[in-house]
């Protein structure tokens, strides 16, 4: 099983970016996918969350309007669309998956907001 996130970098605040988490080692069709990110000194938080078919079930209220999650199961990749973003959004961003009970992570993605 691999993940591997991209998309990160360094963007104003205001801006938008698009992060991509691609997997293989699995059938990603049958799994739920998540993002999540952590800032310095923080703990990892839930940013969203999207079933194998692609509903949406979970959606932190600190995002909540700006961040879109979303996948293409013919690419085995996820998405979080990131838009309005603040500087408190700065974080290394995270996907993960669970499977036979087991969690699976990304080795993480920088966004960093700041003027």
């Amino acid at each position: 099983v691999q993940l591997v996130e991209s998309g990160g970098g360094l963007v104003q605040p205001g801006g938008s970016l698009r992060l991509s988490c691609a997997t293989s080692g699995f059938t990603f069709s049958s799994y739920a996918m998540r993002w999540y990110r952590q800032a310095p000194g923080k703990a990892r938080e839930l940013v969203a969350a999207i079933t194998n078919t692609g509903g949406i079930t979970n959606d932190a209220d600190s995002v909540k309007g700006r961040f879109t999650i979303s996948r293409d199961n013919a690419k085995n990749t996820v998405y979080l669309q990131m838009n309005s973003l603040k500087p408190e959004d700065t974080a290394v961003y995270y996907c993960k998956t669970i499977i036979g009970g087991r969690n699976y992570w990304g080795q993480g993605t920088q966004v960093t907001v700041s003027s």
